[in-house]
């Protein structure tokens, strides 16, 4: 079995928090003030990588820079109020606790507003790093001795690998469970709501020799 002390990490988007509607509204604000066209639905469909790699769907990189700036001074007053949590993100995060586990939140958001998310929707963590994508998640999830990695997208199978970390991926985000298995996740969970009872199997079972 594994020790008490275990550390989950879990991504932020679609995975503990739904975003959606307030990235799209940030993104609808955004192409406003801007005057530049944004196909909220295309930028919703496409979440996970980092906020310049949309823009660069939207505007020349030479104002990606700045619309960048303007999409962070608009995100804690417009995003962050209408952000949820995903189906049994609340139960996920207690489990690990109630085990007398660490969770952290490894995120491409930035740090701030990955804060200021968690901190909205009341999910009890001990550490957040945010700005970070694909592989580069590996860094604080070794650093904490993240014993699994919980996420929505391809890019975060990556992330565990790079870790050393169990992947555990739910099919809430861009992904379908079969494409999450294909790209070689350890376990695929519809939502979050089954992630409790995979949890406790997993912690009950025997070390490998």
């Amino acid at each position: 079995m594994l020790t008490v002390m275990c550390t989950i990490g879990f991504d932020l988007d679609l995975t503990l928090a739904d975003t959606r509607a307030g990235i799209g509204a940030t993104f609808e604000e955004l192409s406003r003030r801007l005057g530049v066209p944004v196909d909220t639905d295309a930028v919703i469909s496409r979440l996970g990588p980092p906020l310049e790699t949309e823009l660069a769907y939207w505007m020349p990189a030479e104002e990606i820079p700045a619309a960048a700036d303007l999409y962070r001074e608009l995100y804690p007053r417009i995003a962050v109020p209408a952000t949820t949590t995903m189906p049994g993100a609340r139960e996920a995060v207690a489990a690990v606790r109630e085990a007398g586990g660490r969770v952290i939140v490894v995120t491409g958001k930035n740090t701030a507003d990955a804060k200021r998310t968690v901190a909205a929707l009341d999910l009890h963590v001990d550490a957040v790093e945010g700005a970070l994508f694909g592989a580069g998640k590996g860094v604080p999830l070794a650093s904490f001795g993240a014993d699994a990695y919980v996420g929505d997208h391809v890019a975060d199978i990556a992330a565990a690998r790079a870790g050393d970390a169990v992947s555990v991926t739910v099919a809430t985000g861009p992904y379908t469970a079969g494409e999450l298995r294909e790209h070689g996740a350890d376990v695929v969970l519809a939502d979050l709501r089954e992630f409790g009872a995979w949890f406790r199997r997993w912690r009950a079972e025997p070390p490998l020799a």
